[in-house]
């Protein structure tokens, strides 16, 4: 009765228009206060509870530390580098943009962050080239889901808040599946680049080369820090965000100079809000998923599961169902959340390693980035282009089609995401 009275109010919150985290919060609190012995004045303690880890502080620091790569132009460097390595291959300035999603999701850690970074400069690019923007936008659009998956990446890091994984071996165990995924959309555009005849740049001169590859070393060496750093027990990882955090705003201010000391108010302005929202997010869904633990939820369910005998492919056949449905309609640190305290133990008596699991969903929170109605991707590339929503819809839908078939892969192919980690000896 408890369980179906929190979800109907979920369903309920949501339907009518309530924001995500007001949802979640809302039928949490309603639920402890009808069902519960729990005070109503233990709720706010609750909530602080919930979200109290120590691996949490990283969302912050990232999340300053991709503003500041955005703001001080290190989006357009990464994108002249990416040209200068590809872009005389035919259609080279969209496997550019690949390129420079990919390396800009080393450093943001976010999804959409990327998108508004690399589309604001690569489509409009693309578009004076010759490009169809729908050709662009769709490129972009699921190039830019790359922010979640290659690390450092915020949803890895609520992934391992919630089931108290490694945040190290989930970086490196999304490593490879990153780079698979972005050789194969840059394939995938050089296939369809040369059935439109699309065109491509002249090939750079090795002083041009050079030139785009020391603008761009200062950004590209922020990778080096985090992973590096992570990997060789220097930092853990909320001290490596929180350097990556000073070592951003350093280049920004010093080094390119894109910055001034007068903006950086601002910066930190959005970034703070941007964590503030996040964070409320989180703090809400935590307390959701302390409802569903206080009940014994994931408990049933790992039993019913047990007792139907279901093999591990079926069962992850089912995650991928559920998490691609949740993913149209919800923010992905909340599905997070709400569903990886439900999943984890199913998959751990299923001899299902936690940290496949947690890139399967990583995976699948991509898709849900660039899935209507709620793919939040689609809104900021609309937003960069000034295309009808539907349009972009229209646009990132063939691409679409090559992200779920990558899903698969990972999914049935554990040795794609768990080579890394196995190759370093990560325990």
């Amino acid at each position: 009765m408890t369980i179906l009275f929190l979800f109907f109010l979920l369903f309920l919150l949501m339907f009518i228009g309530v924001p995500i985290a007001a949802s979640l919060g809302l039928a949490g609190s309603v639920t402890i206060m009808l069902f519960s012995p729990d005070s109503v004045r233990s709720l706010a303690i609750k909530l602080f509870e919930t979200s109290e880890h120590y691996t949490l502080l990283a969302i912050p620091f990232f999340l300053l530390s991709g503003a500041f790569m955005t703001t001080g132009g290190v989006a357009k460097r990464l994108i002249d580098f990416a040209n200068a390595c590809v872009g005389h291959i035919r259609g080279g300035l969209a496997i550019s943009a690949v390129m420079a999603c990919m390396l800009f999701a080393a450093l943001s850690g976010s999804s959409p962050a990327t998108v508004a970074a690399v589309g604001s400069i690569a489509i409009a690019g693309m578009v004076r080239s010759g490009y169809p923007q729908a050709f662009g936008a769709g490129i972009v659009c699921n190039a830019g889901t790359l922010g979640i998956l290659i690390p450092p990446s915020i949803v890895m890091v609520v992934y391992a808040a919630a089931t108290e994984q490694s945040v190290g071996k989930l970086f490196m165990a999304g490593v490879v599946p990153g780079l698979l995924l972005g050789v194969a959309l840059m394939v995938a555009i050089y296939i369809v680049a040369r059935k439109m005849n699309l065109p491509a740049m002249p090939r750079a001169t090795l002083r041009e080369f050079l030139r785009s590859a020391r603008e761009a070393i200062w950004g590209l060496l922020l990778m080096v820090i985090i992973l590096g750093g992570i990997y060789t027990g220097m930092f853990t990882p909320t001290e490596a965000a929180a350097v990556a955090a000073v070592y951003a705003g350093f280049v920004a201010l010093f080094v390119y100079k894109d910055l001034t000391i007068r903006e950086c108010p601002k910066v930190l302005l959005d970034s703070g809000k941007l964590t503030i929202m996040l964070m409320f997010i989180i703090a809400n869904a935590m307390l959701f998923a302390h409802v569903l633990t206080t009940e014994q939820i994931p408990q049933t369910i790992t039993a019913w599961v047990i007792e139907m005998g279901l093999q591990p492919w079926q069962f992850l056949l089912v995650v991928n169902i559920v998490l691609l449905v949740a993913g149209a309609f919800m923010e992905p640190s909340a599905i997070i959340l709400i569903l990886a305290p439900i999943l984890f133990p199913i998959a751990v008596q299923l001899g299902i390693d936690p940290i496949h699991l947690g890139i399967i969903m990583v995976v699948n929170m991509e898709i849900g980035l660039i899935t209507p109605p709620v793919g939040l991707n689609l809104f900021v590339t609309s937003a960069v282009t000034g295309m009808p929503l539907t349009a972009v819809v229209k646009a990132a839908w063939p691409w679409l089609m090559l992200l779920l078939g990558f899903l698969m892969i990972i999914t049935y192919i554990p040795a794609v995401s768990m080579a890394l980690p196995n190759w370093l000896g990560m325990n």
